[in-house]
């Protein structure tokens, strides 16, 4: 059996690995894992991860979770482009700082935002304190200019002159944010650039396929009663905002 995939595109870490497959060629099959009907947690999907978390890679009978493992373990099977995670050790390394910074820092906030600003008030019908939205905006507007101080600085890219796996990983989190209406490129013109030129490398078609799920978002009806309860420890794990 070849390749297969457990995405959601949903998921951000799920879009970047989808798109990475795709603009490499790399043949897959996809297996759909819905996130909001919870079938992560069956007893199937728990025997390709025991984590419970998409996205999980499944390759004959090796099995591996947590995406930027699964980025890594596709540039090297199937010997992709350089560029994608260099070989060059300072250049390399510029790529693993960023995907080791992001986990705690860009996703939580992207995440955050987008939870509370559409997904609690338009699917699951709660309502988020002002209080605690603004702190999370603050949050993620600390985050976005150390993405530009820090990583991308003065580069066309988070690791220099070329996209890198960084660059899909970065772009598909601030995505979140985006798709619950925060227009965060609006007054940062050197963010607005990057992006676009993650986009031009990418192929708007395929950007845009990868997105399509997220950008509609916002018209997802009403959560039932029993996702609503099944979604209550992670509502709480999101409403919480952590302390710096």
């Amino acid at each position: 059996m070849g390749l297969q995939l457990y995405l959601d595109l949903l998921s951000q870490p799920c879009r970047a690995v989808y798109i990475f497959a795709k603009k490499n060629g790399i043949p897959f099959e996809l297996r759909t894992v819905d996130l909001l009907k919870g079938q992560h947690y069956s007893d199937d999907f728990a025997q390709v991860n025991p984590l419970r978390k998409v996205p999980a890679l499944k390759d004959g009978d090796f099995t591996l979770a947590e995406s930027v493992a699964i980025l890594l373990y596709l540039t090297r099977k199937y010997e992709t482009p350089d560029h994608w995670y260099p070989q060059d050790l300072q250049a390399r390394a510029r790529v693993d700082e960023y995907l080791a910074w992001q986990h705690t820092a860009l996703r939580t906030s992207c995440t955050r935002t987008m939870w509370q600003k559409m997904l609690f008030p338009v699917f699951l019908g709660q309502r988020v304190p002002p209080e605690t939205l603004a702190s999370t905006l603050a949050e993620l507007d600390r985050c976005l200019q150390l993405l530009e101080d820090k990583f991308l600085k003065d580069q066309d890219f988070l690791s220099g002159p070329h996209i890198s796996v960084a660059d899909l990983v970065a772009i598909t989190e601030l995505m979140h944010p985006v798709s619950a209406g925060c227009d965060i490129f609006k007054n940062r013109p050197k963010l607005a650039a990057w992006r676009k030129r993650v986009e031009d490398a990418v192929g708007e078609d395929l950007f845009q396929e990868a997105h399509a799920v997220i950008m509609k978002a916002k018209d997802l009806p009403p959560a039932d009663t029993a996702m609503k309860e099944r979604l209550k420890p992670l509502a709480q794990l999101l409403l919480h905002n952590a302390v710096r």
